[in-house]
């Protein structure tokens, strides 16, 4: 397995192992980490800006995560994200905190935002920006 589907599989594989109430953030049309959350019976929202038609299954729902709804992320226990833009993360960072969830990130590359955050090899680094209390 090589390229980007491998990253999805990695980051599908670590979310669906951790957590309950998983959040993708600007899931696009790349629903392959999500897809494989929710097969391994786990519910899996995503957001994004634009709409999106993603697999059965994934619940969507537009938003701007630079004012987001919060009513979006209610009870997550972890919001995650492949792939985004850097100026994503301060507001994914300032969510995360608002609705006191873990922010695992995956950037490409390397690129990363101020330190770079705790980072965890699940098969593919991942950013841990903010761990809930």
């Amino acid at each position: 397995m090589a390229g980007f589907k491998h990253i999805e599989h990695c980051v599908g594989t670590y979310i669906a192992g951790r957590y309950k109430n998983p959040v993708e953030a600007g899931i696009g049309n790349n629903p392959d980490a999500a897809l494989r959350i929710h097969n391994a019976g786990i519910p899996v929202r995503a957001v994004d800006i634009h709409p999106c038609a993603l697999p059965e299954g994934i619940s969507f729902a537009r938003d701007d995560i630079f004012s987001p709804d919060l009513t979006r992320y209610a009870g997550a226990d972890v919001i995650y994200a492949i792939r985004p833009a850097e100026e994503m993360i301060p507001p994914l960072i300032a969510l995360a905190e608002q609705i006191d969830c873990d922010l695992v990130v995956y950037h490409l590359g390397f690129e990363g935002y101020g330190n770079g955050g705790e980072i965890v090899d699940c098969g593919v680094p991942l950013h841990y920006y903010r761990r809930r209390t």
